[in-house]
């Protein structure tokens, strides 16, 4: 379910650390908030991973266009996925996960600091796979 209120305070309470992935969490949920025909939600599994999920309003083929894994490790870092055939990863920056998104292909992204062009990267590829299940 969606509920903004938990996930501002979950970035609120960030543990403090110097990579700049609360930041980048931020800025990828408020890009998130701002596309059309989706909803968002958030699974908190305290110690291992909270996860934010970028979800279609209409049903169709995927249940979700990307999720967005905070990894609670010291300090945290993030892995953000894609189902592999929603996305064209042309620079070649993603790790294949043969079955590692529910239970799907996936294409994931580890985030260990606050890098600008990786950030407008993944927003690109946040906009293609919601374009892709949103058509």
């Amino acid at each position: 379910m969606e509920n903004h209120k938990e996930i501002e305070n979950f970035i609120d309470r960030w543990p403090d650390n110097s990579n700049g992935c609360q930041a980048v969490f931020g800025r990828l949920y408020d890009f998130l908030k701002r596309l059309s025909g989706t909803r968002i939600e958030f699974h908190a599994r305290p110690g291992i991973t909270y996860s934010l999920r970028g979800i279609p309003e209409k049903t169709g083929d995927y249940p979700l266009f990307v999720m967005i894994d905070v990894i609670d490790d010291q300090p945290r870092w993030l892995s953000v996925c894609f189902y592999e055939q929603l996305v064209n990863d042309d620079e070649g920056r993603g790790d294949s996960v043969p079955g590692g998104l529910l239970g799907e292909d996936g294409l994931c992204f580890d985030v260990e600091s606050e890098d600008e062009e990786l950030i407008s990267y993944l927003q690109q590829l946040i906009a293609e796979a919601c374009e892709a299940v949103t058509e």
